[in-house]
């Protein structure tokens, strides 16, 4: 019996733990952008700069003959 109650003492630690994460983490505005992440895989990661450059460089072959 003892060990239930250490178990559920364990467990309101941890959900007090996650609590104090969560408010921590939206006192410092770590919710504040809710758009971008929605758009995020519409844009491309590499610059148009970055596409001229891979361009000009030949693509290694990995196949043997």
């Amino acid at each position: 019996m003892s060990a239930f109650f250490i178990m559920i003492g364990a467990s309101l630690l941890l959900a007090i733990g996650f609590l104090i994460a969560f408010i921590w983490s939206v006192k410092s505005n770590q919710y504040e952008d809710d758009y971008t992440p929605s758009v995020r895989m519409l844009f491309e990661n590499t610059t148009i700069q970055e596409k001229d450059k891979n361009k000009d460089t030949p693509i290694k072959s990995t196949k043997t003959k």
